[in-house]
């Protein structure tokens, strides 16, 4: 167990966090010294004190290591934060002895700091130069960010942030839920019987946004969730026909499907998918190794994923994606590159290399203890392994995020060849441009101000809840829009 104690509340958050990166399988727990009746004792202490300079004290056993820098209450508070992770990350890596690759950053968006300091009007070895010195992000993540920003840059040059927006569309059923999970996805023959229930909601939510929407420009529409092809092809019929009826998708610049599980992939379902103007489709197999599906909780095969993908080219999508994930339970560098190998062979148009990150509500956190003897590998080696694949598919970098409690602390990144870039994903994780969500647990993101001011619509994400509660979804959304 860390304890981490503070004077004031601040930046409590930040402290946990890069704490938690140094010491994935501890323990942590913070407390406010003027609450407590006594000091707590911690074979591990980090003490945060905030006056005229910021002390940070480690105790950790019989070493004491200490650190300051001057810290004035009135000053910009991102620059005070940063000056308490710098402390703080330094403290750590001489007590540890070791780095990590994006230094003290713990936000989810680091290509976000990299597109700011380009626009900003800094060179990009300025910009590079600005991340080492403050975040000391590695040599490998400052050029990769910067590379990213600027290929971002020029995918969104057409998008008008102000005057448009995006659309998501969310389908809450999976054929199954796997081991790593945490999203807002139900088993789909527990609601089989609601389905079209929810189609009713969603379309009624849908009818509300294309009418408050009408004078904006739609630039994207993503349907995700869960697996939007666990519905029968007349269901996606009902659902990307309304979509048509309402919205202009014929000016559009991306059009995505997340097929998704290629459990629930059929060509009658690819061939009503194509009655429509959409322009991307995923197939995720998240593995190609059959004994850690088996582990993770997905019940098809890798000849499966080969039939799916298959499939879709034979109904004509020229733009398939497909999603791996890295530090998957028992999986070694050689299980990834066995993966790597069989996705080279099918040669879709995009790749999104995920490191597993283990959320709160996923089963494979609340039940770790029989994972754990398993392993659970990520490093830089085979990220770097990732990314010579994707380069020998004719693919580069195009977005990056991270996630709290990532293998390896690293990355998600996504790869794409020329002109197959996702350019929702880039707009979701640089959160430029208004997001209008739709379904149950999908999050609205209102934009403005030129991306300085972020407001956040959500909806119940029980299913039930909103069928029942749709009137008070739309409602949320009236009052939270302004046009």
């Amino acid at each position: 167990m860390i304890g981490i104690s503070f004077n004031k509340r601040e930046f409590e958050y930040d402290a946990y966090t890069l704490v938690k990166a140094f010491y994935p399988k501890e323990d942590i727990e913070m407390y406010y010294t003027e609450e407590v009746e006594e000091e707590k004792s911690y074979e591990k202490l980090i003490s945060i004190l905030y006056g005229e300079k910021i002390l940070i004290r480690l105790c950790f056993g019989d070493k004491v290591r200490e650190g300051e820098q001057v810290f004035d209450e009135n000053e910009d508070r991102k620059i005070r934060k940063n000056k308490l992770k710098q402390v703080l990350y330094q403290l750590l890596v001489e007590e540890t002895g070791h780095t990590l690759p994006w230094g003290n950053l713990t936000g989810i968006r680091p290509t976000k700091i990299a597109m700011g300091l380009i626009e900003s009007g800094m060179s990009n070895a300025e910009a590079a130069d600005y991340m080492r010195k403050t975040y000391y992000t590695s040599d490998e993540k400052t050029a990769l960010s910067i590379a990213i920003a600027n290929r971002e840059r020029e995918i969104l040059k057409n998008i008008d942030y102000e005057n448009g927006y995006s659309l998501y569309v969310g389908i809450p059923f999976c054929p199954s839920i796997c081991l790593y999970c945490s999203f807002s996805s139900s088993p789909l023959e527990r609601w089989r019987d609601k389905v079209d229930d929810y189609l009713d909601a969603l379309l009624k939510e849908l009818d509300f946004i294309s009418e408050i929407m009408k004078d904006k420009t739609l630039d994207t529409i993503y349907i995700g969730g869960g697996t939007p092809t666990t519905l029968e092809p007349e269901q996606l019929r009902r659902l990307l026909g309304h979509i048509q009826e309402k919205f202009p998708v014929e000016q559009v610049k991306e059009y995505t499907i997340e097929a998704g599980r290629p459990d629930s992939i059929t060509r009658e379902k690819l061939e009503a998918i194509r009655e429509y103007p959409v322009t991307r489709i995923s197939v995720n197999p998240q593995t190609m190794n059959a004994e850690t599906l088996k582990i993770i909780g997905r019940n098809h095969t890798v000849e499966d994923t080969r039939h799916a993908f298959a499939l879709a080219r034979e109904c004509g999508f020229d733009n398939i994606n497909m999603d791996l994930i890295v530090g998957l339970p028992g999986e070694h560098k050689e299980d990834v590159e066995n993966t790597l190998k069989e996705i080279e062979k099918l040669d879709p148009d995009s790749l999104t290399i995920h490191s597993l990150a283990v959320k709160r509500a996923a089963r494979l956190r609340m039940f770790k203890d029989q994972y754990e003897e398993m392993g659970f590998e990520n490093n830089q080696e085979i990220m770097e392994m990732a990314m010579e694949y994707a380069r020998s598919c004719q693919m580069g970098p195009y977005y990056l995020y991270r996630q709290k409690n990532m293998c390896g602390n690293l990355e998600n990144v996504g790869y794409a060849k020329v002109d197959k870039a996702g350019i929702y994903n880039i707009l979701i994780m640089e959160e430029k441009q208004t997001i209008i969500a739709a379904g149950a647990g999908a999050s609205t993101k209102l934009v403005s101000e030129k991306g300085q001011r972020i407001e956040r619509i959500e909806n119940v994400k029980d299913v039930t809840n909103y069928i029942n509660r749709i009137d008070e979804m739309i409602a949320r959304k009236r009052d939270g829009i302004v046009i």
